[in-house]
């Protein structure tokens, strides 16, 4: 309506009447064009904002569920953990009991040969349980030196050629393949040099 007075005004066909009757029509029709803008960005601000509060609630949810699935995850893995180790000592325990016996065997009889023969067998008893459990020694003497499987711990002029193990300090051990400890060696730095 406000459209057409213009183009009426345009045309300067409007009479004094008219004009006054416009006036008193655009403040009105103003005032219900910004309600109308006004309800709508209300009404779409209002509906935005469920929007964003649903997300938002969403998030914490998600949130808060995987902050108690790392938890949960956290207890299992140590749970875990502990009967992995509780299963490696029940596989020892035999070993400490055979020893406890044969010590307090040995004190109360002071027979020495029965005593080393006791130790030999919980010795033997105590290999197995290692081989089982993929866990070997590693034969070193002879062989070249190899710093990934070896920690020199002497080096001596030998007869033998340079970089060969000539004596073992503590044994090394793998477990299936895998260094688990290595060997403390002596290693040949060669034949001495002799001076002319």
């Amino acid at each position: 309506m406000l459209a057409l007075a213009r183009d009426v005004q345009e045309k300067d066909e409007m009479t004094h009447e008219e004009q006054d009757a416009i006036e008193k029509i655009e403040p009105v029709e103003k005032d219900l064009r910004q309600e109308e803008t006004g309800d709508q960005g209300q009404q779409t601000c209002t509906a935005e904002s469920g929007e964003v509060q649903a997300l938002v609630d969403r998030l914490k949810r998600l949130q808060a569920e995987f902050e108690n699935y790392r938890k949960r995850m956290q207890r299992e893995m140590q749970s875990l953990e502990d009967r992995v180790s509780d299963r490696e000592i029940l596989d020892f325990l035999p070993l400490f009991d055979n020893m406890e016996r044969a010590f307090s065997s040995y004190s109360g009889n002071d027979d020495a040969g029965s005593f080393i023969e006791g130790m030999e067998k919980i010795y033997a008893q105590f290999s197995q349980v290692l081989r089982h459990k993929g866990i070997a020694p590693m034969e070193v003497l002879g062989e070249r030196f190899d710093p990934a499987k070896h920690e020199a711990l002497l080096s001596v002029e030998s007869d033998e050629e340079e970089n060969v193990i000539l004596e073992e300090f503590e044994r090394g051990y793998v477990h299936h393949e895998r260094l688990l400890r290595p060997s403390k060696v002596k290693v040949s730095k060669g034949k001495p040099k002799t001076e002319e």
